[in-house]
C-alpha cells in the first residue's frame, strides 16, 4: 500500500504539458488548432478540445482540464480568445490558472504570454501579467468607444442632431440659383447674395442636383 501511495504521488508532482482547443460551433474544425498544439510538443493524449458556442461558453473539456491542473503543468493554446470571449472572462481564466492552479500559460500567436520561467528567465509572469493588463485596457477603450456609438445612435433616432446645425436656404435662393445657372452670376456672386461662403453654396446645388 505504501508503495502505491509514493507512486501515485510521484505520477501527480510530475509537471504535465497540456493544450486546449476550442471552436465556437460544430461546424467549425479543431485541427488546425490541434495541429499547432502538437506541433509545439503537446502529445494528443494531453490535448483537450471542446465545440462550445459563444453564447452559453459551456466548456466540459476545459474544465475536466483545469481539475486535472497541478503546480507546475502547463497549459498551451493558440489564441488568446479560446479563454473567453471577453477579455473580462480571459482574465479571469488567465488568473485562476495561474494563481490558483499555479499552472504556467503559452499562447502560440502572442510569444509574449508565455509565464514559464524556462521560456523567459524569472520575468515570464511579470511580462505575462503586464501584456494582459493592457490588452484588458485596450479592451476596455473599445467598450466605452461602443457605447458612445450606440448613445449617439439612440439619439440620433430621437432626432437629436450632432455637429453644427444646418444652414437654411434663404427665401432668395431659387432665384439667385436661377440666375446663377443662367450665367447671370458668378458663384461668389450667388453666394455673397445668399449671404454664406461659396463652399455652401455649391453644396446646395449639388444636392438639389442629386436629387436631394
Amino acid at each position: 500500500m505504501a508503495q502505491r501511495s509514493t507512486t501515485q504521488r510521484e505520477v501527480r508532482t510530475k509537471q504535465v504539458t497540456y493544450g486546449y482547443a476550442r471552436v465556437s460551433t460544430r461546424d467549425q474544425n479543431l485541427a488546425r488548432q490541434i495541429d499547432a498544439l502538437e506541433a509545439f510538443g503537446v502529445e494528443r493524449a494531453c490535448i483537450f478540445a471542446d465545440k462550445a458556442s459563444g453564447k452559453d461558453f459551456h466548456r466540459p473539456a476545459y474544465q475536466r482540464l483545469v481539475r486535472r491542473l497541478h503546480t507546475g503543468d502547463t497549459v498551451v493554446i493558440k489564441s488568446i480568445d479560446r479563454l473567453g470571449r471577453n477579455y473580462d472572462e480571459i482574465l479571469e481564466e488567465w488568473r485562476r490558472l495561474t494563481k490558483n492552479s499555479c499552472a504556467h500559460l503559452v499562447v502560440l500567436d502572442m510569444p509574449l504570454l508565455d509565464t514559464r520561467r524556462e521560456a523567459n528567465g524569472v520575468t515570464g509572469e511579470f511580462i505575462a501579467d503586464m501584456v494582459l493588463q493592457l490588452l484588458s485596457y485596450v479592451a476596455h477603450i473599445e467598450r466605452v468607444r461602443q457605447r458612445q456609438a450606440e448613445g449617439i445612435a439612440a439619439a440620433r433616432a430621437r432626432g437629436v442632431r450632432f455637429g453644427r446645425p444646418r444652414i437654411e436656404r434663404p427665401e432668395a435662393f431659387e432665384t439667385v440659383r436661377g440666375l446663377y445657372s443662367s450665367g447671370g452670376l458668378t458663384c461668389a456672386e450667388a453666394a455673397e447674395a445668399c449671404g454664406v461662403s461659396e463652399s455652401t453654396f455649391r453644396r446646395w446645388i449639388r444636392a438639389l442636383e442629386g436629387g436631394r
